[in-house]
């Protein structure tokens, strides 16, 4: 008995990092970089798609991704204009757990019209952090949906989110939740995560509005900063005090809405809007100060609201109408192909998931040698978008594809073992 206990320890710990592996807890997956962990994954898609398992018809609207944690996903959507929620579902069937309501709408006049739940659920352990578009901030207990604590961020901060509301998902650090206010007084903060009590604000000096990406944290000269792209530009600041660092403007000159998350390594950070073009920055620390070298600028590489996604040395996202390869430190445009136009990614085992604007899904290789599509398909039933597209983001968790539109969410059985039984 005493050898197995051994052997028993390794298993568990395998169990419990296999699963792991297969959650996707917040906006873009583990890291925060669209990037999942998940194995033995298809390699290649049926022609009519992967096996549908389910599909929930009754979800609310909304642009929010799914964040998966076991056999539960969270997500928000809303009913009208005077209630959004957060919402529980059964992995297994997509059935309903709990539902709770945090706030209403933010910003309903908004021109154009795109009003609705936004952002995508945090989850840490046993609790949910959640962000709606009013900028109500709250922190849930995961299995039964209970409110913790609360806080607004227009309110009890002075927040100045842009014409399209809030639509950030929160950043989790440790025992910190990061997250933009926007405006001349808190543009971003930093708060208790067990509390909600503030640990620091941080105030830009121009004190712009909040944009619609979400935080990064990244690390430069062994110091931690907080990335983040406001209305007017791409700003840094120091994970311990909040103290302004550097900003660089101009991927923001000219654009409405930055919306795609930064992405960022080895203190190189890339930002994209669709007017501004893309660039990539280098990151310098000069004793106390941090310098801001350009490293390429270009209207060619992905600029397109579904981000980009940095996979060994290249990065892949869309334009507004193809598929772009390009090499990350030097911007040289590897290849391009209209794919499915425009759209999300994420990527997984070696492929990109993308979900075009129109709804048209595909598997692509994540390979710098040139366009290789391994499956395409439309969901079923597609729903009545409007004057708006097809923007939330896909998510591979656990085996699973999950694909949500407006108040549709499809789940397909993507995982290779069971395709071929």
């Amino acid at each position: 008995m005493k050898t197995r206990w051994p052997v028993l320890l390794v298993c568990l710990v395998s169990f419990v990092a296999a699963a792991a592996a297969g959650n996707w807890p917040q906006w873009r997956g583990p890291e925060r970089n669209g990037i999942s962990r998940e194995t033995g994954l298809l390699k290649e898609w049926p022609k009519e798609g992967p096996k549908l398992l389910w599909k929930a018809n009754s979800i609310g609207s909304g642009y929010s991704t799914p964040a998966v944690m076991g056999d539960r996903l969270y997500l928000l959507s809303n009913q009208g204009m005077d209630d959004e929620f957060v919402k529980a579902l059964n992995v297994k069937d997509g059935k309903e757990i709990w539902s709770t309501r945090i706030g209403k709408v933010g910003n309903p006049n908004q021109k154009p019209s795109y009003p609705a739940a936004r952002s995508t659920p945090t989850l840490d352990g046993d609790w949910l952090y959640a962000l709606g578009s009013d900028g109500n901030l709250v922190c849930l207990d995961r299995s039964t949906g209970k409110i913790r604590w609360g806080k607004n961020l227009r309110t009890d901060f002075g927040g100045q989110p842009g014409i399209w509301a809030y639509a950030e998902s929160p950043l989790i650090d440790g025992g910190v939740l990061v997250c933009t206010p926007g405006g001349p007084d808190a543009t971003l903060v930093a708060l208790n995560k067990k509390t909600g009590e503030l640990l620091w604000k941080s105030v830009v000096p121009s004190g712009e509005q909040a944009a619609y990406a979400s935080v990064i944290a990244v690390t430069i000269a062994g110091s931690k900063q907080y990335v983040q792209f406001l209305q007017k530009g791409l700003v840094g600041v120091d994970a311990k005090s909040g103290k302004f660092l550097w900003r660089y403007d101009k991927t923001a000159q000219g654009s409405p809405a930055n919306i795609p998350t930064p992405v960022g390594r080895e203190g190189f950070i890339y930002s994209a809007t669709g007017r501004g073009g893309a660039s990539l920055i280098k990151l310098n620390v000069i004793q106390d100060s941090v310098a801001v070298d350009e490293v390429y600028a270009s209207p060619k590489l992905p600029t397109a609201i579904g981000g980009a996604i940095l996979i060994g040395n290249y990065l892949f996202g869309t334009t507004g109408q193809a598929l772009v390869c390009a090499e990350f430190k030097t911007g040289e445009v590897k290849w391009t192909d209209r794919a499915v136009g425009a759209g999300s990614l994420c990527y997984a085992e070696g492929h990109l998931y993308l979900h075009g604007e129109s709804g048209e899904l595909a598997l692509v290789e994540a390979t710098s040698d040139g366009y290789r599509e391994k499956g395409r398909f439309t969901p079923p039933d597609q729903p009545e978008r409007g004057e708006s597209k097809a923007w939330a983001y896909p998510v591979v968790a656990n085996g699973r594809f999950y694909i949500r539109d407006s108040n549709v969410l499809w789940c397909y059985d993507v995982k290779e073992r069971e395709a071929s039984r």
